[in-house]
């Protein structure tokens, strides 16, 4: 049982400093990354509000052409528009109000001018026509673009994927994570005897003689990346999850041939909603419904468009992650990609850089449906056993405005992070509470880390700013060196920033106690015979 943390928080004077961030290799970074990572001004001046992207798919061509139609506000004048499209796809034309623009392509970039005068309030419209054929994902969803597979029976299994590489790999879009659009349709034709699920709910199916159109409408905000295609031979099957916020569906598509399997196997997915809503709250897209979609690769976190390719197995790939057994409670890819619903789609980061907030609370909503079904000790142990994982090779936060992700720690060191920093909070029900309310304040927002570390400061009472910077800008873990002797213990902290000086539990012959570390040596008396720290900190210790 923890002790209760409302006096020693008062005493965790964790302030602000500069961190000291150690970095393995300088990456050099080019106009097109500055293009592709920055709110440009040809970007600034607008505001997503609508996409309606109607496309063709031809299969055995590798080929897809159609159209967006992008509606905006204008919050400045302005008359260049920056819409992103990458090779080998192509712009054919662009129009407004039944006039074709003029538009100048810089690599992936490509600047519109605009005839008519931008008057600040309007709500325009402009129409992108494109075709081509997209990249073919190398090693989705790590390395994406479009998978274009088979199933057992021959027939046609696509999907895409682009988190990261950006949604303009497929569909011209204001490529940034910064402006989400508001709402979207998504249509889609495809030869006939395919099925296509996207996004959010769908709308109507039109059928031609040898085609079919569907039309999937999302009613909430959407990242680009988290719209997504997937063509296959499915069939379908549902249930209603009655929630927070009232009944839910919960659809399923799956390959015809898994079907059976899948109603088995999927019977995690409410188990993961009940455990989900009960620490972050309320499922965000009740009006978009929960899809999983079985796709050919290991899946992503796409909006109410979950991608699933586990292979119906326990784990990961039937693999347990942490090496304690407890990872294979579960199928990683049904709780880790939906607990993104809460964690990247509902809360977005504002710049790539700050992926952690999406990764590393995710990471950490693996232990927290272990805790929810099989208790704290068992969710310690697996978060615990994630840290043979963790690298420290760079900093988890990456270079702003340049497209660039941190480190791959952000998934287990920043669940780390978020274990131990739970730690530090006076109560479970305290720390549920700044979970879920995350959820509430940034409900279908845009974020930056530091949003989100003001937030957990101000709900603790306490500045925690040297506590991100140990974690999140640096690569050192803090290191407990402590010495026995005559009776005393003695101890300090080394391998931290400035002003670290995070509190943590001691054991002495089976009891726990408080320490208050610092870079200074400190003593106690010391009477006892065996010593540890509590493993719930993700700290090293050394004994000199």
């Amino acid at each position: 049982m923890k002790v209760q943390l409302i006096i020693i928080l008062a005493l965790f004077t964790l302030g602000p400093c500069a961190a000291q961030t150690v970095t393995s290799t300088k990456v050099k970074f080019n106009r097109q990354d500055t293009l592709r990572g920055s709110i440009t001004p040809e970007r600034a001046w607008w505001d997503l509000t609508y996409y309606h992207l109607d496309i063709e798919v031809k299969p055995d061509e590798k080929f897809i052409f159609g159209k967006n139609t992008i509606q905006y506000q204008v919050l400045e004048p302005y008359q260049i528009l920056q819409v992103d499209l990458q090779n080998p796809m192509t712009i054919k034309k662009v129009m407004q109000n039944g006039t074709a623009l003029d538009f100048k392509t810089e690599g992936n970039a490509h600047f519109i001018t605009l005839k008519e005068n931008q008057r600040i309030g309007e709500i325009n419209t402009i129409e992108v026509y494109y075709e081509g054929y997209p990249r073919e994902a190398k090693r989705a969803p790590w390395d994406g673009g479009f998978s274009w597979k088979r199933d057992e029976n021959g027939k046609h299994f696509i999907a895409t994927s682009c988190q990261g590489l950006g949604a303009s790999v497929w569909w011209p879009n204001k490529d940034h994570m910064y402006d989400e659009v508001d709402s979207m349709l998504i249509s889609v034709t495809i030869p006939k005897g395919l099925t296509n699920v996207s996004n959010g709910r769908l709308r109507k199916l039109e059928e031609y003689n040898d085609k079919v159109t569907s039309h999937w409408f999302v009613s909430n905000p959407i990242n680009n990346y988290g719209v997504n295609i997937n063509i296959g031979d499915y069939v379908n099957f549902s249930e209603v999850y009655e929630g927070e916020n009232g009944p839910l569906d919960m659809d399923y598509w799956v390959l015809s041939y898994n079907l059976d399997k899948a109603k088995e196997h999927f019977k995690d997915a409410p188990k993961m909603m009940k455990a989900f809503e009960h620490w972050f709250g309320p499922y965000p897209f009740y009006e978009d419904s929960f899809k999983l979609v079985e796709v050919p690769y290991l899946g992503m976190e796409h909006q109410s468009s979950v991608a699933y390719g586990n292979q119906y197995k326990k784990g990961y790939l039937g693999n347990d992650l942490s090496r304690t057994g407890w990872g294979l409670k579960f199928d990683f890819i049904i709780i880790h990609e939906a607990g993104h619903e809460w964690f990247a789609n509902n809360i977005t980061n504002r710049d790539i850089a700050d992926m952690w907030i999406h990764e590393g609370f995710t990471a950490y909503s693996e232990n927290l449906f272990l805790d929810y079904y099989y208790g704290e000790q068992a969710a310690a142990d697996y978060v615990i056993g994630t840290r043979a994982n963790i690298r420290n090779n760079k900093p988890i936060i990456g270079q702003y405005n340049v497209n660039n992700e941190g480190s791959g720690d952000m998934y287990y060191k920043g669940a780390n992070m978020l274990h131990t920093l739970r730690q530090l909070i006076e109560d479970d029900k305290k720390w549920r509470a700044i979970l879920r309310g995350l959820n509430e304040t940034f409900y279908h927002q845009t974020v930056t880390t530091k949003q989100i570390e003001d937030y957990i400061s101000r709900e603790t009472n306490k500045d925690l700013s040297t506590f991100f910077n140990q974690y999140l800008r640096d690569t050192r873990i803090p290191t407990l060196e402590y010495k026995i002797e005559e009776g005393k213990l003695s101890y300090r902290y080394v391998d931290i920033v400035e002003g670290f000086d995070m509190p943590i539990e001691i054991v002495i012959d089976g009891k726990s106690q408080w320490i208050f570390p610092n870079s200074s040596w400190q003593s106690m008396p010391y009477s006892g015979s065996t010593f540890k720290v509590d493993e719930d900190y993700y700290i090293y210790s050394k004994q000199l």
